[in-house]
């Protein structure tokens, strides 16, 4: 039997001939009614089984995060500890989420547990307190003994931007070598953006094996673009103190940081300068970042006065004094540069000559790191660098988040010192001490 469903006149539609047509086309149609009827039933069959399905699944996800919305209420009205039947009902119920759902099977258990860790110590908003790894460590160990691999230069965190950048390069280095800059601004170590990581982990990304190359992507001021620089990494034996004398018997001393070799080199580079005939001395503080508090208070027993070197206030109002008993106090003119990277440690150093006055400083005010971090080593071998107090000049000034005002201000010139290497902050400094050395001759 033949229907036809193509006739689109008026007549074919509205005809009594076509409404009988129509009656008899239904009358054909329902007559395989138990066909049609069946593939329904089991449509409708399928759907409901699918339903069900879905809502055991329904109730048990709803079950999985009643339980743990149960556990969130009742941290946020008794948040006494973090370890605790709570958190770690939560922390199940989390694992298990992640088992069940990540679209990923390959997940790094290790990682996320370090990442835990690092989350706990990170929700302190200290950028200054930090969990490490048992690597971490290591890396630490190495850098304060002052040997480690990479390219010879210091990394610090602009905290104006909050952008990791260079901020002094090691003579005779890869990273010199290479031509990087103070100030460089690091985008991309090995084409991975860099850009809200924490300083740790951007310098453990620029550090390897010996022999290897890392790919740098900086931007520098003045360049249309970024710069690529690709750097094979070497074992670093950092010199943390580097001496000479200028003419005019003027000597010359940078600390470029203060690491457990430090205090050996500085007594070593007086005794020199001091055989020599120096008449007057440059401390150079410049981008020095900082470091051990023990090793810049027996330096300052080397210079100052009797008296308060520094002390320190935890938040009980504990307070703990490093003085010096003055036997060995610098008597000779002195003028000490520091810059915007001068922080915590050279700080120290430069607000206490300042407070006593015996020296005069010179350059741009210092970073502005007023506080005291300290490791604590954990069973496993990782460990917890965490701030413990803030600390005072000898005069009571706490000059975290301020700085220390220099003396005679004097913008560093880069232009000149990178087209034709004339540092105008040394030359400044070199001629105030040979203003105070023939002031004391004549």
């Amino acid at each position: 039997m033949k229907y036809n469903l193509n006739n689109n006149s008026e007549e074919y539609k509205n005809s009594p001939e076509n409404d009988k047509k129509n009656n008899n086309n239904l009358q054909e149609k329902t007559g395989k009614g138990g066909f049609f009827g069946g593939i329904f039933t089991g449509v409708l069959l399928s759907l409901l089984i699918a339903s069900c399905i879905f809502t055991v699944k329904q109730i048990y996800t709803t079950y999985q995060l009643k339980e743990a919305s149960e556990v969130a209420s009742a941290e946020m009205a008794a948040p006494e500890e973090i370890v605790s039947d709570l958190t770690m009902s939560k922390l199940r119920a989390i694992e298990d989420a992640i088992g069940t759902y990540y679209y990923k099977e390959d997940v790094d258990v290790q990682k996320m547990i370090d990442g835990m860790y690092e989350g706990v110590v990170g929700s302190l908003g200290d950028p200054y307190s930090t969990y490490y790894t048992q690597e971490d460590v290591q890396r630490l160990m190495e850098e304060t003994e002052g040997i480690y691999y990479g390219i010879g230069a210091y990394v610090g965190m602009n905290t104006d931007t909050g952008l990791a950048q260079i901020s002094g390069v090691i003579d005779s280095t890869p990273a010199q070598e290479a031509g990087l800059r103070d100030g460089d601004i690091i985008y991309k170590v090995d084409d991975v953006d860099v850009q809200g990581l924490e300083l740790s982990e951007i310098v453990s990304k620029i550090k390897g094996l010996e022999g290897t190359t890392v790919h740098l992507t900086l931007y520098r001021e003045g360049e249309n673009d970024y710069l690529e620089f690709d750097i094979e990494r070497r074992k670093i034996e950092s010199p943390t103190v580097n001496y000479e004398m200028f003419t005019g018997s003027i000597g010359y001393l940078q600390i470029t940081e203060f690491d457990d070799i430090t205090l050996d080199q500085f007594t070593e580079a007086m005794a020199v300068l001091r055989g020599q005939g120096m008449q007057g001395l440059v401390l150079d503080l410049r981008s020095n970042p900082g470091g051990n508090l023990s090793t810049v208070t027996e330096i300052a027993r080397q210079m100052l006065p009797k008296g308060l070197i520094v002390y320190t206030e935890d938040r009980e109002g504990n307070r703990t004094e490093y003085s010096g008993d003055g036997t060995k106090v610098f008597d000779l003119p002195l003028v000490v540069l520091v810059n915007g990277y001068s922080a915590s440690a050279s700080e120290i150093l430069a607000g206490a000559i300042k407070d006593y006055g015996i020296g005069e400083l010179v350059g741009t005010t210092t970073f502005g790191k007023g506080i005291v971090q300290r490791v604590l080593s954990l069973s496993d071998g990782t460990a917890l660098k965490l701030t413990v107090s803030s600390y005072f000049t000898p005069k009571g000034n706490n000059i975290h988040g301020i700085g220390i005002e220099p003396d005679e201000v004097c913008e560093f010139d880069s232009d000149q010192y990178y087209s034709n290497g004339y540092d105008n902050q040394l030359e400044r400094a070199k001629e105030i001490i040979a203003e105070k050395i023939a002031a004391v001759t004549n």
